[in-house]
């Protein structure tokens, strides 16, 4: 991989790692959901023109969408609100292993020895995170983020089912596609179970703003149009492990911006959790069917 673009991967994991600590930033003013109904309106806004949906599978982009976005979001950003950033990050980690169970369970996927490990080693790193003092009480939140990252993995299997029946949308349309589905399920959602949304769209600071354009704009548009520009040229294999550096980067955003504890135990588990990742990732490096994103 030449030089400026190992700088691009790297830029993707910066793009989604600090996005955690901008939304952080943003759910003291916005509902979490609500958050993400903007997030994604943007980005529905921005890429509709350019990468128009697949109209004959708005169907089955309405399920990918609903499980694999809606759902997903609305989990770990809810998680997220009430959680150290450190904390979530690595807890999403578990997508990779989710990933991994579910296609042995659907698609019969053969799992190996190695990955087995993996899985075990990322599970164990998961305990000793929710076991850290700090997280008595957040143990429904941890959860919630935990079932997010299987609903992304549950998002990916349902695009795989597609790939194996010879349809296939690449890249940005399927971006431009689930946003533009993701939108208004994640509104619907917010209507129902959140309130405050009218009062925090009139006193949002430019700031808050900001931080939604930050969401839509650069973790959603520019970190996916840099992605998929990368798996275009390169491997899969070469590309996905620049991904490792995303928890870290968040970590690192969420001790030195927002001056968040980092205990021994947070150190220990994240650790086994991207360790095990790692091992994962060597014998498989997809985390998802080519052309599924990835869930930042």
């Amino acid at each position: 991989m030449k030089p400026h673009d190992m700088l691009l991967a790297a830029s993707v994991a910066v793009l989604w790692g600090m996005g955690f600590v901008v939304a952080k930033s943003a759910l003291a003013h916005f509902p979490p959901i609500f958050l993400m109904a903007l997030r994604f309106g943007l980005s529905a806004a921005c890429l509709v023109w350019f990468f128009r949906p697949p109209w004959k599978l708005l169907r089955h982009i309405f399920w990918i969408a609903l499980v694999g976005a809606t759902l997903e979001y609305a989990l770990i950003f809810t998680g997220l609100a009430r959680l150290d950033v450190s904390t979530a990050t690595l807890l999403v980690q578990l997508e990779a292993p989710f990933g991994i169970f579910l296609g042995w369970l659907v698609f019969r996927e053969r799992i190996g020895a190695r990955r087995i490990g993996g899985i075990a080693l990322a599970l164990a790193g998961v305990v000793g995170i929710v076991g850290a003092p700090r997280m008595q009480g957040g143990l429904l939140h941890a959860a919630m983020v935990i079932g997010g990252g299987f609903a992304w993995a549950a998002g990916q299997i349902m695009v795989k089912r597609l790939s194996r029946a010879g349809i296939r949308i690449d890249g940005l349309p399927l971006v431009s596609a689930i946003a533009v589905m993701a939108a208004p399920q994640l509104l619907l959602v917010s209507l129902l179970l959140e309130d405050g949304q009218l009062a925090a769209v009139q006193t949002a600071t430019p700031g808050m703003w900001a931080a939604v354009a930050y969401l839509g704009l650069g973790m959603t548009i520019l970190a996916y149009a840099i992605w998929y520009h990368l798996l275009g040229r390169y491997p899969v294999s070469r590309v996905m492990p620049f991904l490792l550096l995303l928890p870290l980067v968040a970590v690192a955003g969420g001790v030195l911006i927002l001056g968040e504890p980092l205990s021994a135990n947070m150190v220990i588990g994240g650790l086994c959790i991207l360790i095990g990742v790692a091992v994962i990732n060597a014998r498989e490096p997809a985390r998802g069917p080519a052309g599924a994103p990835p869930s930042p």
